[in-house]
């Protein structure tokens, strides 16, 4: 009792000395009251303005720190702390609403039940511009006869596009499922149909954060990247007109499902067909042949020289592939036909134009050998030269940091060059542009085969990512640059 007396008297004196203190200088902001009958203590403060006819203000801590926490202020200040990722993450939960996700598929599903080859994607178009329109999203249609560039935005600058390609491949579809094609000898063997649905996935999540946009999202809905030109012809027609930086995505199966995998620089090589008919010569003006050339052994030789100029000419260093994959002497087995015909494909990271001199060189010389001639289509009319898909450095880095930042570090990867071609390259050669792939690839479901097969699959989990990713990619685009 005496010990506990004791200390209330000075607790008394001390805190008189202090008050007085105060009373004379107003440079002191705190004080501590000492409870003698408790050890808690609560701290109160004083404004410090030096002008004495002011009020000073006690304000609890207690009560300011509960207040705060429910102000505007401290909601505020974490928006602009960070900004993208409350941005890619509401985008996220948008791609992933149920009925969101449900529609997404509904589009693939419908699409790959009609499948449609280059140029001839009418319905496919239709199906796109219908959904446009209850969108509410305008667009310039057609362009390479069946395709669209739609906008959204503020429709001013900055203007990024994002490409997905539509049509499908001569391939009869071997997986039995509820959603098989229903066209026989026609397939989306390549993903244009998931690519579709992901774009028109990323517009809806546009449209609704469209008063958030800082300039125009282009939607580029492509015909005829299977046959190689619809891209030239869609760039003819002014698709990237104002696109200061364009974007595209392609589903894997080498890569788990989920995935975003892309590399700046080459990603994917050069590519060219070549047609040769090889026929036998008629002989000289002095009279007929005594024994008629042999065709099928021209033809064979010409083959097997073609192989020659990656294997002796090339660059070790530089991938390069020239590749026979057809072989036409006609059905008789009595007679050496009178004409054969070889074709193939060439591909290559460096120049397109010098392997196509030597595939038409080399056909026409062997062939001579055996008193044959050549003549040799690059199928510049109907076709036309790929060149390789080069990710520029700045574009590559904006969306292996959107992916990083919207899936998590765990879910980009980078991946080497192969030697597959896209004519997505003909936009990667007017503007700064980045492809990138999505892996589908799912053991569990049978995911696991490649493009251009009959049994080829999708993993139809990867759609609401890759909707989100694209919308993702288009809005930090305008955010860093608008």
């Amino acid at each position: 009792m005496v010990k506990h007396t004791s200390l209330n008297f000075f607790s008394i004196l001390i805190t008189t000395i202090i008050l007085s203190f105060i009373i004379s200088n107003n440079n002191i902001i705190a004080v501590e009251i000492i409870k003698s009958s408790s050890s808690s203590s609560n701290t109160y403060f004083l404004g410090t303005n030096n002008n004495n006819n002011n009020h000073h203000t006690i304000t609890p801590t207690k009560n300011k720190t509960s207040a705060t926490s429910r102000g505007t202020h401290t909601h505020h200040s974490i928006t602009k702390s960070q900004p993208s990722t409350s941005n890619l993450d509401e985008i996220l939960r948008l791609a992933m609403v149920p009925g969101m996700v449900t529609w997404i598929t509904d589009i693939r599903r419908t699409i790959h039940e009609n499948p449609e080859l280059a140029f001839e994607e009418y319905d496919t178009s239709a199906l796109i511009r219908s959904e446009l329109d209850l969108l509410e999203i305008p667009y310039m249609h057609p362009l390479a006869k069946t395709g669209i560039r739609a906008s959204l935005g503020t429709g001013g600058p900055p203007f990024v596009a994002l490409r997905a390609d539509m049509d499908a491949l001569p391939i009869q579809e071997a997986v039995e499922w509820e959603h098989k094609s229903k066209k026989d000898g026609k397939m989306h063997a390549c993903g244009h149909d998931a690519h579709v649905a992901m774009l028109l996935g990323a517009a809806k999540i546009l449209k609704s954060r469209e008063h958030l946009l800082k300039g125009t999202v282009i939607l580029l809905f492509q015909p005829a990247e299977e046959k190689g030109n619809g891209a030239k012809q869609m760039i003819e027609d002014g698709a990237i007109k104002d696109v200061e930086a364009i974007f595209a995505v392609h589903v894997s199966h080498q890569n788990p499902s989920g995935t975003i995998c892309s590399r700046s620089g080459p990603l994917l090589a050069g590519c060219g067909f070549f047609r040769a008919v090889i026929s036998a010569d008629l002989g000289s003006p002095n009279g007929p042949q005594l024994r008629r050339a042999d065709t099928v052994l021209a033809a064979s030789a010409a083959v097997i020289s073609l192989q020659g100029i990656v294997s002796r000419e090339a660059n070790p260093l530089d991938s390069q592939v020239v590749s026979v994959t057809l072989v036409d002497g006609g059905r008789q087995i009595g007679s050496v036909p009178g004409d054969v015909i070889i074709a193939g494909t060439f591909r290559a990271f460096s120049d397109m134009h010098n392997l196509l001199h030597r595939i038409q060189e080399v056909i026409k010389e062997q062939v001579k050998v055996f008193r044959c001639h050549a003549t040799v289509d690059f199928f510049e009319k109907e076709l036309t030269l790929y060149p390789p898909t080069i990710n520029n450095d700045r574009m590559h880095e904006h969306v292996k940091k959107v992916a990083v930042d919207l899936l998590g570090p765990e879910k980009f990867r980078i991946v080497p060059p192969v030697m597959g071609a896209e004519d997505f390259s003909f936009y990667s050669k007017e503007i700064p542009a980045a492809f990138y792939y999505i892996g589908i690839r799912n053991e569990e479901l049978g995911s696991i085969h490649c493009a251009h097969s009959p049994h080829f699959m999708v993993d139809e989990d990867v759609l609401p990512i890759g909707a989100a990713t694209h919308a993702s990619i288009a809005e930090e685009y305008l955010n860093e640059h608008g």
